[in-house]
This record gives C-alpha cells, sequence and structure tokens, in this order.
C-alpha cells in the first residue's frame, strides 16, 4: 500500500540569489504528523510553504524540482492554486483571525467555494468548530468578534477555519509559537487527533514538541535536509553527527 501523499523530489528554491533550498527530497505519509525542526533560517518554513505554492507570492522566487501530491505534479501548469489551496490549508505562526464575528470567519471559505445555502454553512462551521476542539467555548458567541478570543482560542478558530473548506492535508507553521503553555498543550492534543483525518505538518522551534507529537521528523540545516525519519529514531539514534548535535543542544 502506497501511503505517501506527497513526494518532493530534488527541490531547489532561490530568492534572488539566496539559494534558500539545495535538493530537498522527502516523502509525507497519510494520516500522519511530519514535524520539521531546525534553527532559525534554515529553510523549514520555506519548504512548508513549497506545499500549497505560498512561495509563488514572493517576488524573484525560482523554485526547481517536482512535488507531488496524490501522484499530481502541484507545479504543472494546469494547476488550479486556488483548489491546490483548499486541499492543502495552512495555519500560520500568530493567529490571524478575520476582523468579523467567530461564525463568518469559518464560513468565510464556505462562502468564497460556493456554498450559499445557509442549513449547509451551519453545519459545516459546528462540525469544524467542534473538530477543532473550540465549539463548547464559543457556540453561545458566534455573532460576537472573533477578535475577542484569546491567543490560543484564536489560532483553534483559524484551524476550524481551515477544517472547514475539507482539506487533506494541513500544513503549520509553528502553530503555537506565541501561546502559553496551557493553550499550546490544546492544540498538540487537536493535532493528534486531526490526523486521523487529515495528513498534517508542523514547522516548530520546540524540539520537545516534535518528539511529543510528530510520527516523522526532518532535521533541516542551512536550506540542506541533513536527516529524516521516524521521529522516535531520529531523536535516540541519530545517523548524522549534526542532528546529534542539534538534538543535544551544542547548537542552535
Amino acid at each position: 500500500m502506497n501511503n505517501k501523499k506527497i513526494i518532493s523530489d530534488n527541490i531547489h528554491l532561490h530568492y534572488g540569489e539566496n539559494h534558500a533550498l539545495k535538493g530537498i527530497s522527502l516523502d509525507i505519509y497519510n494520516n500522519k504528523i511530519t514535524a520539521l525542526i531546525g534553527p532559525s533560517g534554515c529553510g523549514k518554513s520555506t519548504f512548508l510553504k513549497t506545499l500549497n505554492r505560498m512561495n509563488d507570492t514572493v517576488a524573484d522566487v525560482k523554485i526547481e524540482g517536482k512535488i507531488h501530491l496524490d501522484n499530481e505534479d502541484i507545479y504543472d501548469k494546469q494547476v488550479d492554486v486556488t483548489k491546490l489551496r483548499k486541499k492543502v490549508g495552512m495555519v500560520f505562526q500568530n493567529p490571524n483571525p478575520f476582523p468579523m464575528s467567530i461564525y463568518d470567519n469559518v464560513a468565510y471559505g464556505l462562502r468564497i467555494h460556493g456554498t450559499r445555502k445557509r442549513t449547509e454553512i451551519d453545519e459545516i462551521v459546528e462540525k469544524s468548530l467542534k473538530g477543532a476542539a473550540i465549539w463548547d467555548e464559543v457556540k453561545d458567541r458566534l455573532k460576537k468578534s472573533a477578535l475577542s478570543l484569546s491567543g490560543g482560542q484564536q489560532q483553534r478558530l483559524c484551524i476550524a477555519r481551515t477544517l472547514a473548506v475539507s482539506p487533506e492535508v494541513i500544513l503549520m507553521d509553528e502553530p503555537t509559537s506565541a501561546l502559553d503553555p496551557i493553550s499550546t498543550m490544546k492544540i498538540e492534543e487537536l493535532m493528534s487527533e486531526l490526523k486521523e483525518k487529515y495528513t498534517v505538518v508542523i514547522v516548530t522551534h520546540n524540539m520537545q514538541q516534535a518528539a511529543r507529537i510528530s510520527d516523522y521528523t526532518a532535521f533541516f540545516l542551512l536550506g540542506e535536509m541533513i536527516e529524516y525519519d521516524e521521529t522516535e529514531k531520529l531523536f535516540s539514534s541519530p545517523k548524522n553527527t549534526k542532528t546529534e548535535d542539534y538534538i543535544t543542544g551544542r547548537f542552535g
């Protein structure tokens, strides 16, 4: 059984003169959490953004190599980027709810993609908020501004917004770095539940977090992927001395 959801093959990315990704080949498995770790500026967030073509919006960017999602090359000229981003959702480092009601935040993507029926939207909003483990906290104030929520609640709302359009893959770029420990724990618990239905890729600075929640971990350094393995193996017996130096705190 081929359980690879995304296959990236020899990805090179340049921002102008800066060679930011150097030949990254990495398979991401279905219904697993894959963590990307490494020091700041090593290319992990840049790589994450190649998976739903977020780098396309950056001026002077050049990408070589192939990324297949379910056997389709996402960089093919025929690919509809809006549809791709519906399939591969993204949650950012800082919660970024829209300045509108909690309900409208979740309904936003549905309306953009053509869902008009109120009963259907109601149903999906509730299901998405439940899926993001925040329904009980907000069900009585759906018409209130999303900006009235705490940081941790805003981040779970952003996850609900992502879930509403039925993605298959969820990308998370340091989703807990701006949150307190209790909110972080809630998001981590949520991620473990999400992988039952979705494939999750997370960039994290927090190695303990990667060790706690991910199934696979890739270690990036200076634009290269140094090592990739099952999380338990990578942390307990890394094959590369650079990986070992990083996870034991000798640098980073």
